[in-house]
């Protein structure tokens, strides 16, 4: 168990699906409001329709199928944070925002690893035998594989599966790591809208309903995440409710940013 220093988290439930775009969005603007002081929110979010996230740094043509994407719907946005293609489709995603680096430790692997450690209790409270996994083959790591493909160090694998991927970024003493919990199987729509179509490597992933053998809701999800994060860190966590003004912050961050095609596509660094 991890004692929080600032006991206090402040939790944020999207309960209603949102755009990909919004749901980045949210997310950076929890990041960049922290304080200096110690404070750390909780987010779950779910999503409008399936979405393509991007890390940061990847190149889109070498990674997406544009062509498919276009024809069936799907969005495509770039998160702020580094890692592999994710498809987002029928899971829970957590965000966790924090300045609390006594707490977290200031060095990312250890604040990785003690988020990973919560989620597994969550996951324990579902009936789940969780482990952190070891480090993935040097080709994947180099490689344009789906996020999903392998499991990096301390992520959270089940059954030799993995079934959390998550990314990090952190800025001085402020961190944002976000992740994706498959609810369902997705695997043949992930195959689709990645380049690597029918590669074995994309049959490392799993769902909680694949896991428990029965539909799993997101409200349940992300009840036993909640029981299992706070007890693992004993932080109390009091919810959180965004004000007009907060909400008109996001828009802004969502127009300049997460739905603006030169972000998106990395038109500047000359991706496209």
């Amino acid at each position: 168990m991890a004692k929080a220093k600032n006991n206090e988290w402040l939790l944020v439930i999207d309960r209603v699906p949102q755009r990909g775009s919004w749901n980045m969005a949210v997310d950076d603007f929890l990041f960049h409001s922290l304080p200096e002081a110690p404070l750390t929110y909780l987010r779950f979010y779910c999503w409008q329709r399936p979405t393509v996230s991007l890390g940061y740094s990847q190149k889109m043509r070498r990674v997406v199928d544009l062509k498919f994407c276009e024809e069936q719907g799907i969005d495509i946005v770039r998160r702020m944070t580094g890692g592999k293609l994710v498809l987002h489709h029928k899971e829970v995603t957590y965000s966790i925002c924090s300045s609390d680096g006594e707490t977290f430790s200031s060095k990312l692997i250890d604040s990785y690893r003690l988020i990973s450690e919560a989620l597994m209790q969550g996951l324990r409270r579902m009936g789940l035998e969780p482990y952190l996994a070891d480090a993935p083959p040097k080709s994947y790591l180099r490689g344009n594989l789906p996020c999903f493909s392998y499991p990096a160090r301390n992520e959270v694998e089940v059954n030799g599966k993995k079934i959390i991927g998550s990314a990090q970024k952190r800025t001085g003493s402020r961190f944002i790591q976000h992740g994706s919990i498959p609810l369902e199987d997705d695997e043949g729509l992930l195959n689709s809208v990645s380049f690597h179509k029918g590669e074995e490597n994309l049959l490392r992933k799993t769902s909680l309903s694949q896991l428990l053998g029965k539909a799993v809701s997101f409200d349940w999800a992300v009840e036993h995440f909640i029981s299992g994060i706070s007890e693992f860190f004993q932080a109390k966590l009091t919810p959180k409710i965004f004000d007009d003004t907060e909400k008109k912050a996001i828009l802004r961050i969502e127009k300049e940013r997460y739905a603006n095609k030169d972000w998106t596509f990395n038109w500047k660094s000359g991706d496209l």
